[in-house]
């Protein structure tokens, strides 16, 4: 539809910068990202939401953070040629059961340029570069066109690395592209925050002489292209992820793994099997979820409210991993989920909430086991806490 609307520009003989601009001035592009923005509103107020005073509130809060990550990634840090990496998911933007075990970078690129991705190894856990076509802004999910992590790196002494970034292949530390990449995704995995530190990354644009590039000034065609896209950010996440908290439903206060394609699709790594599903405890009741984990890099559980927004890991205990846990005979581990401390190991908190989605990974495993679920009453946790150590 672009090519054939190009074409038919250039018969009538107007070219895409003056079709821009003139929708710049007629107004009309604001009013579309306006619409957009205000029909967004409608993945909070139905697909099954919530309707409490809680979800609503955090529901809209959802709306101007996602809003504010659009704006940011498509407007201001849009130039694939002067890219800088942004951490468009952080701990006050969330979306699609971010991680709260990861510090996520991203950089715009295109695969008509090649790039050099510099920095130090740091001491965090895991550490995965990939590039992905696509966004979250437009249609076709993000599927992956390249990746490459830290165990595939070659390191100098002192901990220091480079990175060739591009659709042909390098020798040394390479991190394939495509024409269509548009984005390089940079996933960090701690198992503890507070000791260790995360890597110091930096990318440049190669043939930019040794100069740092200057952003392109903005144009009818860029700030256009940014404010769109940055509202469909907000109504396609919005929409995705209330569909599948939607769907989610289904499986109330079980664990079944999702749909490997899917999660890939929509930007998860192939490297991980997903558990998401819906939880929905009385303030009496406690969730329960035992398994022994296989051999694995990493795996982790973390609550998230109904947007798939993980709770607030700054200040509450949300979320449980392979580092953290207290393991019970033979490596087997129990989460408890609660309004309130049980008294056992594993507490999950639900910070006030009643309901929500919830996600078990397990990182690089040797199998996937369906983490077993039960609900019972808090006071028979207690009751069991004061009898046993581990429960």
């Amino acid at each position: 539809m672009k090519f054939f609307t190009r074409i038919s520009r250039r018969l009538q003989g107007v070219s895409g910068e003056e079709a821009a601009y003139d929708r710049l001035v007629s107004g009309k592009v604001w009013e579309e990202f306006c619409d957009t923005l205000k029909a967004a509103g409608a993945s909070v107020m139905g697909f099954g939401s919530p309707k409490d005073a809680l979800s609503q509130a955090e529901g809209y809060r959802y709306l101007s953070r996602l809003i504010r990550a659009g704006l940011e990634n498509f407007l201001e840090f849009a130039d694939p040629g002067a890219p800088v990496f942004r951490r468009l998911v952080h701990e006050t933007v969330k979306m699609g059961a971010d991680n709260p075990d990861n510090y996520y970078y991203n950089a715009p690129v295109s695969g008509a340029f090649d790039y050099l991705i510099t920095g130090t190894r740091g001491t965090v856990h895991f550490l995965g570069f990939s590039t992905q076509k696509g966004s979250y802004g437009r249609t076709g999910g993000l599927p992956s066109t390249g990746f490459l992590d830290a165990d595939g790196l070659k390191i100098k002494p002192g901990g220091s690395f480079e990175i060739t970034v591009s659709a042909a292949p390098k020798s040394g530390n390479w991190l394939p592209m495509e024409p269509e990449t548009s984005m390089i995704i940079v996933r960090q995995t701690f198992l503890d925050r507070e000791k260790e530190t995360p890597a110091d990354l930096h990318i440049s644009r190669i043939g930019s002489d040794g100069q740092t590039p200057v952003p392109s000034a903005p144009t009818p065609e860029s700030v256009t292209e940014g404010l769109l896209t940055a509202a469909k950010l907000v109504s396609g996440a919005s929409f995705l992820f209330a569909n599948w908290a939607r769907d989610f439903k289904k499986h109330v206060n079980s664990l079944p793994q999702f749909d490997p394609e899917k999660s890939t699709a929509a930007g998860g790594d192939p490297k991980i099997a997903y558990y998401h599903s819906y939880w929905k405890l009385e303030q009496d009741e406690a969730l329960v979820i035992e398994t022994t984990p296989p051999e694995c890099e990493h795996w982790n559980f973390q609550l998230n409210n109904h947007w798939m927004e993980s709770l607030d890991y700054r200040y509450f205990t949300i979320h449980v991993n392979k580092h953290t846990a207290v393991y019970g005979a033979e490596g087997s581990v129990k989460v408890i989920v609660a309004h309130e401390d049980p008294g056992l190991p594993n507490w999950i908190n639900t910070t006030g909430h009643g309901c929500g989605t919830m996600c078990w990974r397990w990182i690089k495993a040797s199998e996937h086991p369906e983490p077993r679920t039960r609900v019972v009453k808090l006071a028979e946790l207690r009751a069991l806490s004061r009898g046993s150590v581990h429960g």
